[in-house]
């Protein structure tokens, strides 16, 4: 039976935007003076558009977030306000572990997928439950939170809310998420789930730093149903030009459901950037987030930011663009889009 669902697209109208808020019980220990800066400028942006939804282990962090917040935004007469709650948590990469909303006849209904860090990588279980914690908790409201037997990851999927979805074979085939599933398997899986009627894959595509396994959100992303915005490397010396051109010329062969081509739209190529023991971090303008009447693009204080930001004033004539310092994100191999997850309109109501 096809599905009637749709994964909406994340330009389609939010409620708010998930946090899960740096603790010292994270990999974020000794950089907390760093790193919980990028998350209030995250959340203040997010509060000048929208409500916001912010999970933090330790109570008396998520009570004091709560009231300076919200009393930031009433002094400002932003149309946000916070809602923040505790709840348990490994780490901070809400885009992963939280919940992927699909719409149905019968409303809007939040997908609560299996999280293991991309594949066992790193300690997982009370990210894996955190969704169900906010839903007893009433965050999500009445929307039904809907459990899947299967690991997938928010990162590792983008939609164009017209039941059109694309996806990296790198981490979607990884053996240590989903061994049981081909191919095949994983379509009709994403058919039923989320209603993806279509599924582009990605051969190609790679991120120095990545613990990911080649997310689709630090390569390439819809701004529109006919429009991908996506990473470029013009550099024939730099390791990461092979494997991006190679992906360049797979996205050049997609096609729409119409059979007509899609519009493609180069992102900068930001200057290498390494930690301290010489280890390139993974970088990418790709990592932007759309919420209502804007886009938060991460900059990483590098000669591109600019470029990147007239790019995507391009791309989004209609929203403002906000720029967010990421460069402590990209420390623990993340950035701004894979710290955040929307929420749609009617789920987070404050």
């Amino acid at each position: 039976m096809t599905s009637t669902r749709v994964m909406p697209a994340e330009w389609a109208p939010q409620s708010a935007v998930m946090l899960t808020w740096p603790h010292p019980g994270t990999d974020w220990f000794s950089c907390m003076e760093e790193v919980e800066p990028v998350f209030l400028a995250i959340a203040r942006a997010v509060l000048r558009f929208q409500n916001l939804l912010i999970s933090c282990e330790q109570v008396f962090r998520a009570e004091r977030l709560d009231r300076e917040l919200n009393q930031w935004a009433r002094e400002n007469n932003l149309p946000g306000r916070a809602h923040c709650v505790a709840a348990p948590a490994n780490d901070t990469w809400a885009r992963d572990h939280g919940p992927l909303a699909v719409t149905t006849p019968d409303g809007t209904r939040l997908m609560d997928f299996r999280f293991n860090a991309w594949g066992g990588k790193f300690p997982w279980e009370k990210d894996d439950a955190l969704n169900q914690h906010l839903a007893v908790a009433g965050c999500f409201g009445d929307t039904p939170l809907e459990r899947v037997d299967f690991v997938l990851e928010g990162g590792s999927i983008e939609s164009d809310g017209e039941g059109t979805v694309m996806v990296t074979s790198e981490c979607l085939m990884t053996p240590t998420r989903n061994p049981d599933y081909d191919r095949a398997g994983i379509e009709a899986l994403l058919d039923e789930t989320l209603g993806a009627k279509r599924v582009l894959w990605l051969n190609h595509g790679y991120l120095a730093g990545d613990d990911t396994d080649s997310h689709i959100d630090t390569l390439a992303r819809f701004v529109s149903p006919d429009h991908i915005c996506f990473v470029r490397c013009e550099n024939p010396e730099d390791e990461h030009y092979p494997a991006l051109s190679a992906m360049e010329e797979e996205l050049r062969q997609f096609q729409q459901a119409d059979g007509s081509p899609y519009h493609l739209a180069p992102l900068p190529w930001p200057d290498a950037i390494n930690d301290n023991e010489g280890e390139r971090l993974p970088a990418t303008y790709a990592n932007f987030l759309i919420i209502n009447g804007a886009v938060l693009v991460p900059v990483y204080d590098l000669p591109q930011d600019q470029a990147a930001l007239i790019t995507f004033r391009e791309l989004f004539p209609d929203r403002e663009i906000v720029p967010i310092p990421c460069r402590p994100l990209i420390e623990q191999h993340g950035s701004l889009h894979c710290v955040t997850m929307q929420l749609p309109a009617g789920v987070v109501e404050l």
